[in-house]
């Protein structure tokens, strides 16, 4: 059995995410507080199955991360497809994962909780409530939400 808490980096965060606007926020509301060391970004769902599962035949070189943040409108592989895939594979099934989308449609929410994602908020428009939101999520996830030990 994997031991998926012992493979985990606690301060780490994968944020999938293909507009450079929408990570530099999210790297805004971040970078003032002292739960996360590290965010790796990617941006397409190809490169985050790589940073989760490896390529050609190797493992993963990163620790897994505390929490993955992601979109669902993505190139190369959309965000459901990703979720999916996280959710299947056994070492990364408990990772938290956080979808934050602009789509409000009923059915990408429906497709993610039927997925097992642990939250999934749309991103507001104003400048202030993204950064806002998006410091309020790792908060929680980084510092609020227990994991075993």
């Amino acid at each position: 059995m994997i031991n998926f808490w012992h493979n985990m980096e606690p301060s780490q965060i994968l944020l999938v995410e293909d507009d450079p606007n929408d990570v530099e926020l999210i790297q805004i509301a971040l970078s003032n507080y002292n739960f996360v060391n590290k965010i790796d970004i990617v941006y397409d769902g190809e490169q985050a199955v790589h940073y989760l599962f490896g390529r050609d035949g190797q493992p993963p070189t990163a620790p897994l991360p505390r929490l993955v943040l992601l979109d669902l409108k993505l190139p190369k592989i959309n965000g459901i497809s990703v979720l999916q895939l996280i959710r299947e594979a056994p070492r990364t099934r408990n990772l938290v994962v956080v979808v934050m989308t602009s789509s409000a449609e009923n059915r990408d929410l429906q497709a993610c909780y039927d997925l097992g994602v642990n939250s999934y908020i749309v991103k507001p428009l104003d400048f202030h409530q993204f950064v806002e939101v998006s410091r309020q999520v790792g908060f929680y996830w980084m510092m609020l939400n227990q994991l075993p030990s």
